[in-house]
């Protein structure tokens, strides 16, 4: 009987730190699921009451700036310096970098250039910037 707990407890330690350790492989769809089924939940009786994020909001170059949303080819910091008055960058766009950035562990740039590239597919814009329409004429 004893050994029978021995062996429970060493497979649950040994699951345990390979899901641990495999992490980054299998939480990300998980958590794309999550995002799909979000809107279910807030449709069900109390949905709002189960599961709500906190809004992300900044209205300046500076916020953003804190928030990681600046690079050496994307500088804000001329923004900034310069007393831009604009409301600083696209709130939609900045919430589906930062979400690129924790979920993949990405750099600025390269999240950046996911989202870009995810924007060109979804409007039918090759990766290379020209449109995937087979009836399309390009004069160079």
């Amino acid at each position: 009987m004893i050994n029978l707990l021995y062996a429970l407890i060493f497979f649950t330690l040994l699951f345990s730190t390979t899901a641990y350790f495999t992490r980054y492989t299998w939480v990300p769809p998980f958590l794309d699921a999550f995002d799909a089924i979000e809107p279910y939940l807030r449709r069900a009786p109390g949905g709002e009451y189960l599961y709500s994020r906190l809004p992300f909001t900044s209205n300046s170059f500076e916020e953003d700036m804190e928030a990681g949303l600046s690079s050496a080819d994307f500088d804000l910091s001329g923004n900034v310096g310069g007393s831009d008055g604009r409301a600083g960058l696209d709130d939609e766009a900045k919430r589906e970098i930062l979400k690129i950035m924790k979920r993949r562990r990405l750099q600025f740039d390269d999240a950046r250039k996911l989202y870009m590239e995810r924007r060109f597919k979804a409007n039918g814009i090759g990766a290379d910037g020209l449109p995937r329409d087979p009836k399309f004429v390009s004069f160079s």
